[in-house]
C-alpha cells in the first residue's frame, strides 16, 4: 500500500523559508516521478514542482521558479525547499507519486497522494 506523509508546513512571514518533507512507503521513488502540488482556498489544485525518478531533471511552475527546489533522497523522502515565500504561496501542499490517476502534470499521471500540509505566509 502506497503511503505519502507530508510534514514541515507552518506559518512564516513574507521572505521566509520552509522545507516540506514527504515520507514515502510502499512505493519506490526510483521507479516513478514525484511532485508537489498546492491548492489555495477557492482555487484549483496546481502543480508546483516535479522530479524525475533519477533526480536528474526537475520542473517548476513559473510562479515558484528560482525560489523552490524539489529533491529526494535515494529511497524514502521527497523535499520541497521554499525560499523567499510570498503571500500567494499560502496553500495546502500535497506530495504525489506517479501512478494511474486523473491528474496529469507536464505529461506525467499522478495517482498517489498524501494528506497535505498547510503553508501560510503572512505580510
Amino acid at each position: 500500500q502506497v503511503q505519502l506523509v507530508e510534514s514541515g508546513g507552518g506559518s512564516v512571514q513574507v521572505g521566509g523559508s520552509l522545507t516540506l518533507s514527504c515520507e514515502v512507503s510502499g512505493y519506490t521513488i526510483s521507479s516513478g516521478c514525484m511532485a508537489w502540488f498546492r491548492q489555495a482556498p477557492g482555487k484549483e489544485r496546481e502543480g508546483v514542482a516535479l522530479i524525475w525518478p533519477d533526480g536528474g531533471n526537475t520542473y517548476y511552475a513559473d510562479s515558484v521558479k528560482d525560489r523552490f527546489t524539489i529533491s529526494h533522497t535515494a529511497k524514502k523522502t521527497v523535499y520541497l525547499q521554499m525560499n523567499n515565500l510570498k503571500p500567494e504561496d499560502t496553500a495546502m501542499y500535497y506530495c504525489a507519486a506517479e501512478g494511474p490517476g486523473t491528474t496529469t502534470l507536464w505529461g506525467v499521471d499522478f495517482g498517489y497522494w498524501g494528506q497535505g500540509t498547510q503553508v501560510t505566509v503572512s505580510s
